[in-house]
C-alpha cells in the first residue's frame, strides 16, 4: 500500500461529469489498496471570473487592502471543487472527505496573491488516511499566521500538491493535467513536439521558470528540495485504464541524469509571452546603482527577470530588466515617482510588446557551440535580439512578441527536437 497525492487541474474538474470521471479514478486508485490525497484546482475559468468581478468593482487599485479581499474571493473556487469531488467520490461509495487549506492547516506567509507556504499540519489528514477515507484538500491556498487566508499565485495547486506530498512523505505525486506529459515545446505551436518520457528535476526547474504552463516553478523547486517522485499525466485518458499502465505514462521527472539524457544537446524549448521591458536611460554610473533601481523594485514584490546594464559613457549608463506583464504599470509607476528622482535617471520607457524564448538541457553543460546555433537560427528568420541571459543548461533571449511563434517553431527545427531520440 502507498500513500498517493494526486493534483487535479481546472480542465479536469471543468463539469460535474469530468469531477464524476475523476472520482471513479480516484476510486480506482483507492480500491487497489493505495491511501489517496486529492488537491484539485477550480472549475476551469472559475477564478478568472472570480477576480473579474472584484475588477469591475475596483479596476485600478493595488493595495494590501484590496489584495487581501482577492485572496478571500478567488479561494472560494478551489472550495466549491473540493466539496463536489467529496460528492461525488461519496456516491462511489467511497468515503471522502474535504478540506479547505486553512483547515488543514496550511500556513503560509502575508504576501497576498502570491504567498509562499511555511508548513503544513498533517495530523488531522493521517488521521483521515488511517480511517479509510480519501482526503481532498483545496489547491492554491492556505492560512497566514493572522488568520488571513492567502493564495499561492496562478497555478498554486501544483505547489499545494507536491507541498502536501512532502509534508506526508508521499510515495509519488502525481499531477493530471490536459496535456499527457512534458513536451519539446508547446504542440499547439510546433506540431512536431514530441513529449519527453523522462526529464531532468534541473530542466524541468528551467522549462517553469522560463514559461511552460506544464508545472508551476514553486512545485518543481519543492519536489526537488524534498525529492518528491513526480509525474505529470493526462486526465483525459479513460479511467479505467489498469494502474500499472497509468503508473507509467506521461513525464516521469527524474533526479538522477541518466546516460540517454546526455544525448540531447536541447531537451525543449519554452517560451512566455507574459514579459515586459522596463529601462532606465541616463543614469549615473556609480557603484550602488543596481540597488538603487531594484531594490523598490524588490521591496514592492515584484519579480525582476532578465536584466542588462549597458558600458557607461561620460559617466552614464542604460538599465534594463524585465518584469511579468501584470506587473508593468506598477513597476513603471514605481521608478517614475521613487527611482527617477532619487537616481537623477534621464528618461523612462518601457514595452509590454515582449517575449521570452529559451532553449534548455543538461547537454549544453557538454557541448560549445549551442548559443551561436540559437542565434544564427533566429537570424535566418530575420529575428532581432533585444536582451540575452544565459546559465549552464539554458540559454534565453527577449524578443518582439509578435515572433513568437516563429522564433520557437525556428529553434524546434535548428536543434532537431523533431526527431526521436536514438
Amino acid at each position: 500500500m502507498a500513500l498517493i497525492v494526486h493534483k487535479y487541474g481546472g480542465t479536469s474538474m471543468g463539469s460535474t461529469e469530468r469531477i464524476r470521471n475523476v472520482a471513479k479514478r480516484v476510486a480506482k486508485w483507492a480500491r487497489a489498496g493505495h491511501q489517496m490525497i486529492v488537491v484539485p484546482s477550480a472549475m476551469s475559468g472559475e477564478t478568472n471570473r472570480l477576480l473579474g468581478l472584484a475588477k469591475e468593482l475596483s479596476p485600478a487599485s493595488t493595495t494590501p487592502e484590496l489584495q487581501r479581499e482577492l485572496d478571500m474571493i478567488a479561494s472560494t473556487g478551489e472550495q466549491v471543487s473540493v466539496g463536489l469531488l467529496a460528492i461525488a467520490l461519496q456516491a462511489e461509495g467511497m468515503q471522502a472527505v474535504s478540506y479547505t487549506g486553512w483547515q488543514v492547516p496550511i500556513t503560509t506567509d502575508s504576501a497576498y496573491t502570491k504567498a509562499r507556504i511555511q508548513s503544513i499540519e498533517d495530523k488531522r489528514v493521517r488521521g483521515d488516511l488511517a480511517a479509510g477515507k480519501v482526503v481532498i484538500i483545496t489547491g492554491f491556498q492556505g492560512i497566514d499566521d493572522q488568520g488571513h487566508i492567502t493564495t499561492l499565485g496562478r497555478g498554486g495547486s501544483d505547489t499545494s500538491a507536491v507541498a502536501v506530498a512532502a509534508a506526508m512523505k508521499a510515495d509519488e505525486c502525481l499531477i493530471y493535467t490536459d496535456v499527457d506529459g512534458v513536451y519539446t515545446t508547446d504542440p499547439r505551436i510546433v506540431a512536431e513536439a514530441r513529449r519527453l518520457q523522462t526529464v531532468s528535476f534541473e530542466e524541468m526547474l528551467e522549462m517553469a521558470s522560463l514559461g511552460s504552463k506544464v508545472l508551476q516553478i514553486r512545485s518543481v523547486e519543492f519536489a526537488g528540495k524534498y525529492r518528491v517522485p513526480l509525474r505529470v499525466l493526462s486526465s483525459f485518458t479513460p479511467w479505467d485504464i489498469p494502474i500499472d499502465e497509468e503508473a507509467r505514462s506521461g513525464t516521469l521527472i527524474t533526479f538522477e541524469e541518466d546516460e540517454k539524457m546526455e544525448q540531447a544537446v536541447v531537451s525543449g524549448i519554452a517560451f512566455n509571452r507574459d514579459e515586459a521591458k522596463v529601462s532606465l536611460l541616463g543614469v549615473p554610473d556609480r557603484p550602488g546603482i543596481a540597488y538603487a533601481i531594484l531594490g523598490p523594485v524588490a521591496d514592492a514584490n515584484i519579480d525582476v527577470d532578465v536584466i542588462i546594464q549597458n558600458i557607461g559613457h561620460d559617466g552614464k549608463t542604460d538599465f534594463s530588466f524585465t518584469v511579468h506583464r501584470n506587473d508593468y504599470q506598477r513597476t513603471m509607476d514605481l521608478l517614475k515617482t521613487a527611482v527617477m528622482p532619487k537616481t537623477g535617471a534621464e528618461q523612462l520607457s518601457g514595452d509590454p510588446k515582449i517575449c521570452k524564448v529559451s532553449i534548455v538541457g543538461i547537454g549544453m553543460r557538454s557541448h560549445v557551440g549551442v548559443a551561436s546555433r540559437m542565434f544564427s537560427a533566429l537570424s535566418q528568420e530575420g529575428i532581432n535580439i533585444q536582451m540575452i541571459t544565459t546559465s549552464e543548461i539554458k540559454t534565453s533571449v527577449v524578443i518582439d512578441e509578435k515572433y513568437m511563434e516563429l522564433a520557437v517553431r525556428a529553434l524546434h527545427k535548428a536543434f532537431d527536437l523533431d526527431q526521436a531520440a536514438a
